[in-house]
């Protein structure tokens, strides 16, 4: 009778996988040993393993350039990395290796471009394509950075008022884009985006606000799907619909040369995840050229701005089990040492699911189990995987540590759960390890950042020492303190 944990993952999934293998009972993930790592730097533990975020760069950059080759496509591929899935300057600098361009979603973003021009990372060719709604810093910054001469400073205009606002802003010539308003898929709570134009406004904008300023140039059409890149007949609806916009626009407007699909790929949730990617990049393809063709137009070049594809399946967290509470004859907890609510907030603010796997123990009996955080929210849990709605795990013993990990939760997390700021319950974010190759192609691995200390906490809610505005400690009114 087949009642190990490793039976019921080799009877439900094609196991292993590209990612995942199995050695002496115990879990690898793109080669590395993760229990070795766990005894090496403990837990609760967060890893970002860099060389995926090149590699999924790259098949992008195939799949593209694959179709656009096989259909006589004329128009250049651009592949955008959204910076708001992660800032982190690692998860930038291993992107950029791979000759891409910037997406950015508020004003700090081009702080932190700036930032990579000066340490000569992206040069003046690299373009920035500037979404989000537009006020005043975000504004400045974006003129600023043009005004300095960076040309390829793309501000994509969300609402009427941008135009103005940047001309004033900006001197000389700029260029911009356009955000259609796409409508939301039907089960959504409302039937358009608040983000962008409507599709029906979007050419008699172009005509009062741009078409007569000498100092505008339109060159994108920008066009964003919340739910993502998917095979349904709302995405290919939506997309018909962007391609119309397109034609009427370039028909008036000789300068429209640029079609940004944003609303990236999804990524790998499951053991069980299927998705076609090179086929949903041909389609693409086929349906830009083959609507341009009909209406004797140019296509367009194209730009994607691909978050969680980039950095999504890079990173892992892995806790462990630290107790066992039966609280009925059915409900079997397991309590992790760490939270979910402050490490994976998407898994309880969004319900995501993420890719659950033991790290050890795989040739031992499983049971149904229910993962519990440390914080006291009643919502503090992970309670249902892609096998059987449950999540199944070695058998809890007092005497054997298990561990257990979560996969491809290298985008958001970190930022929406506040990294290196207060966390629910006063739950310390977990030691944070960097995980690349050296020029050798050697795996390394080093520490980005320690567990948060209750030092860190006391002085952010004010009770330990005051830093200034160099982030140094203010002595002075550390000893006007004590003296009260």
């Amino acid at each position: 009778m087949k009642t190990k944990y490793i039976d019921l993952i080799e009877q439900t999934y094609d196991f292993p996988q590209e990612e995942f293998q199995l050695k002496d009972n115990k879990l690898e993930f793109h080669g590395i040993d993760l229990y070795d790592m766990v005894q090496r730097y403990g837990t609760p533990l967060k890893f970002t393993y860099l060389p995926k975020i090149s590699k999924n760069i790259q098949r992008a950059k195939e799949w593209f350039g694959s179709a656009m080759k096989k259909h006589g496509y004329k128009g250049t591929y651009h592949y955008c990395y959204c910076t708001k899935s992660s800032h982190f300057e690692h998860v930038l600098n291993e992107a950029l290796k791979n000759d891409i361009h910037i997406e950015t979603s508020s004003a700090f973003d081009i702080n932190i471009v700036e930032q990579l021009k000066k340490n000569g990372k992206i040069s003046k060719n690299t373009y920035v394509i500037c979404n989000g709604f537009k006020r005043d810093q975000y504004v400045q910054n974006i003129a600023r950075l043009i005004n300095e001469g960076h040309k390829n400073c793309i501000p994509i205009i969300d609402n009427y008022e941008e135009i103005e606002l940047l001309s004033e802003a900006i001197d000389g010539k700029f260029k911009v884009g356009i955000r259609i308003a796409s409508e939301e898929e039907p089960k959504f709570e409302f039937y358009t985006s608040r983000l962008g134009i409507g599709y029906k406004n979007i050419v008699p904008f172009y005509n009062q606000s741009i078409k007569n300023n000498d100092q505008v140039e339109l060159k994108m059409l920008h066009f964003f799907i919340n739910t993502g890149i998917r095979d349904t007949a709302y995405y290919w609806n939506e997309l018909l619909k962007c391609l119309k916009v397109y034609i009427s626009l370039k028909k008036v407007c000789p300068t429209l040369d640029s079609l940004n699909i944003g609303g990236g790929f999804p990524i790998k949730n499951s053991l069980a995840f299927e998705y076609d990617y090179e086929y949903m990049v041909d389609e693409i393809i086929h349906q830009i050229k083959q609507a341009c063709d009909e209406a004797e137009v140019d296509v367009p070049h194209i730009f994607t701005e691909f978050g969680s594809f980039t950095v999504g399946e890079s990173g892992g967290t892995i806790y462990e089990v630290l107790y066992q509470k039966q609280q009925n004859d059915r409900e079997k907890w397991n309590m992790i040492n760490s939270s979910f609510i402050t490490t994976m907030p998407d898994s309880w603010a969004i319900s995501k699911r993420f890719i659950t796997l033991a790290i050890n123990r795989w040739n031992e009996e499983y049971e149904r189990v229910l993962l519990g955080g440390l914080t006291c929210d009643s919502d503090d849990y992970y309670n249902s995987e892609q096998h059987m709605n449950a999540i199944y795990m070695p058998k809890y013993k007092k005497d054997k540590p298990l561990y257990i990990g979560f996969f491809n939760t290298g985008a958001y997390q970190e930022t929406i759960g506040g990294f290196g700021g207060l966390q629910h319950c006063l739950i310390p974010h977990p030691k944070h390890i960097l995980i690349q190759e050296d020029e050798h192609g050697n795996l390394k691995s080093s520490v980005f950042a320690e567990q948060q200390t209750a030092e860190e906490f006391l002085s952010i809610l004010g009770y330990g020492p005051k830093k200034d505005k160099n982030g140094q400690l203010d002595h002075k009114k550390l000893l006007v303190s004590s003296k009260n």
